[in-house]
């Protein structure tokens, strides 16, 4: 007997099912018509669960705003030190990238975010929220004397986020031709090397 989803359970398919074609046609040739296939409806049954294509887009980029909101409060541990919690939002960040591919192809979308500006402010609020993570992280670093005194919070933050967002970009590029989680520890390590104070190190 073929039972019936849930409302519930058909959206969260619809949004997986998007990311994933998202990924294999790239998010400015996605349609709707393209994962009503995918999902195995008709084209009106996804108009059904979500009333526009602005709003499927809203749902998959608030769905992949969680997925990396959890990744990141995952990462931190109180008994880690600042520097280690850093090394760990990183990390968390790749990890996500790389189980969502099509992540980096949509946040760098021109035309994404000029047809649905909905998107560019549902991910600015998700990276302004990484930005304070990382910014409590090196302030408390700081106050451990474990960061060079010339180095500028907000620039270290800067240079972390630069960090990801390059490795994806060039891992996008490349093919996926290596692990982005593990390229990110052998770089991060030497960012964080820059970072240390001469009396501690990364701690």
């Amino acid at each position: 007997m073929l039972v019936r989803k849930s409302a519930k359970d058909r959206k969260v398919e619809i949004i997986e099912k998007a990311l994933r074609l998202a990924d294999e046609l790239g998010p400015d040739r996605l349609t709707t018509g393209a994962v009503a296939q995918a999902v195995g409806v008709t084209q009106p049954g996804i108009f059904r669960h979500f009333a526009t294509k602005q709003a499927l887009w809203l749902a998959v980029a608030e769905h992949i705003s969680e997925l990396l909101r959890a990744a990141w409060h995952d990462a931190l541990r109180p008994e880690q030190t600042p520097m280690q919690n850093i090394a760990a939002l990183v990390s968390a960040q790749l990890r996500q990238i790389e189980q969502t591919p099509a992540l980096p192809a949509i946040l760098f979308s021109r035309e994404l975010s000029t047809e649905y500006p909905g998107l560019r402010q549902v991910f600015a609020s998700r990276l302004a929220e990484y930005q304070v993570l990382l910014t409590e992280e090196l302030a408390a670093a700081r106050a451990a004397g474990s960061l060079r005194a010339d180095l500028v919070t907000a620039d270290g933050v800067v240079l972390l986020t630069s960090l990801v967002q390059g490795l994806a970009i060039r891992w996008s590029l490349g093919a996926r031709g290596f692990s982005l989680p593990d390229e990110g520890a052998r770089l991060l390590a030497v960012q964080l090397a820059l970072f240390a104070a001469d009396n501690g190190g990364a701690r």
